[in-house]
């Protein structure tokens, strides 16, 4: 699976649309906000720049980048009330691959403004709001260009598929799995960690050509709670799709072959693991984190929305779209079963970092 081509949210505002299935991912961004809005204040009030320079990366399709937008010149407007200075402009870029619906983003971008003017009584020429098409494992910006740095539930999507998920012979060492299950050997974490690894170095390596001295990045993405790989906890909605698809294997549906070959280019890391890969790379310094727990799965129909409108670009490719409805229909009962015994949590870290000057 070439990751950068085929991964993408579902895109316009259908009943399996990421537009309109990402409740959770908003949540998960509003209880991030006292730290984001922390780290705007001190940029700002540290050098009262003329022009704020802001990205969000790994935006989506949906409207909860424009949620974050709005709350970013929310919180800068009320401290220029306070201090009776004016507003600054802000440039804001809105950043994912190329797959991405752009076209869904932009069309919110009217009601968008009107709020600006309406209710926010915000001059609509000090806000310029432009799409940037890439991956963020690269250099997406000039050099020095940007004051401040976005991403929320997108930095535990890999750049492709970890290498090392099958021995010699080619027969998968992760099998019957799409993700770093229970019973997952040791390779299958390390090839995991690794990816990880090299994928946010290089992150943090593009950003700090970006980013101005004294600029800074807010960043939410999944997380386990240790970073010992035999007790690394298994998302249940990974396994909940693989126990999915490995029932339909049993019936005929798909080939055993295809769901081995299905790895998820996902990985949840540790602070441990983020707090050395930030200390290797040297360029930001990471001044705060968070955990923040999400607990509000409350039917197997709100999870299989959910998963379908993340994944199904990648599940289309591997297995065809031909099997997606029966794919969630199944999944939809087993998340029900789930449920009814177990309580789902969702764990994200926010990270708050400064770039050295």
């Amino acid at each position: 699976m070439e990751v950068q081509q085929v991964l993408h949210m579902n895109g316009g505002v259908g009943d399996t649309s990421y537009a309109n299935n990402s409740v959770v991912q908003r949540n998960i961004i509003s209880k991030g906000m006292p730290m984001l809005e922390d780290a705007i204040l001190d940029l700002y009030c540290t050098s009262f720049p003329e022009k704020l320079s802001i990205a969000d990366l790994g935006c989506s399709s949906g409207p909860n980048t424009l949620f974050v937008i709005s709350h970013i010149i929310d919180t800068i407007k009320k401290k220029c009330h306070q201090l009776n200075i004016p507003l600054p402009e802000f440039q804001m870029f809105l950043n994912d691959l190329l797959g991405n619906d752009f076209n869904n983003l932009f069309s919110y971008l009217s009601d968008f403004y009107e709020k600006l003017k309406e209710e926010k009584h915000v001059n609509l020429e000090q806000c310029f709001v432009a799409g940037v098409a890439g991956s963020f494992h690269g250099r997406l910006f000039p050099s020095k260009s940007l004051h401040f740095i976005h991403s929320a539930n997108s930095l535990h999507w890999l750049s492709q598929v970890p290498q090392g998920l099958q021995n010699e012979m080619g027969i998968s060492l992760n099998k019957g799995k799409i993700y770093i299950g229970k019973t997952s050997p040791p390779s299958v974490f390390k090839a995991y960690l690794a990816q990880f690894q090299r994928d946010f170095y290089l992150f943090l390596k593009s950003r700090s050509e970006e980013v101005i001295g004294g600029g800074r990045m807010v960043l939410t993405l999944c997380t386990g709670r240790s970073s010992d790989p035999s007790i690394k906890e298994c998302f249940f909605h990974w396994e909940l799709l693989a126990q999915t698809l490995n029932d339909m294997v049993s019936q005929g549906v798909i080939e055993q072959d295809k769901v081995d070959s299905f790895n998820l280019p996902f990985y949840a890391p540790s602070i441990q693991e983020l707090e050395a890969i930030v200390n290797r790379e040297g360029s930001f310094s990471l001044d705060r984190h968070e955990v923040i727990e999400i607990v509000n799965f409350t039917s197997g129909q709100n999870v299989a929305k959910l998963i379908r409108a993340i994944t199904e670009s990648m599940l289309a490719d591997q297995f065809g779209a031909g099997i997606l409805d029966d794919l969630f229909r199944r999944y939809e009962h087993n998340v029900d079963v789930y449920l009814s015994n177990e309580k789902a949590i969702i764990i994200n870290l926010v990270l708050s970092m400064t770039r050295k000057e």
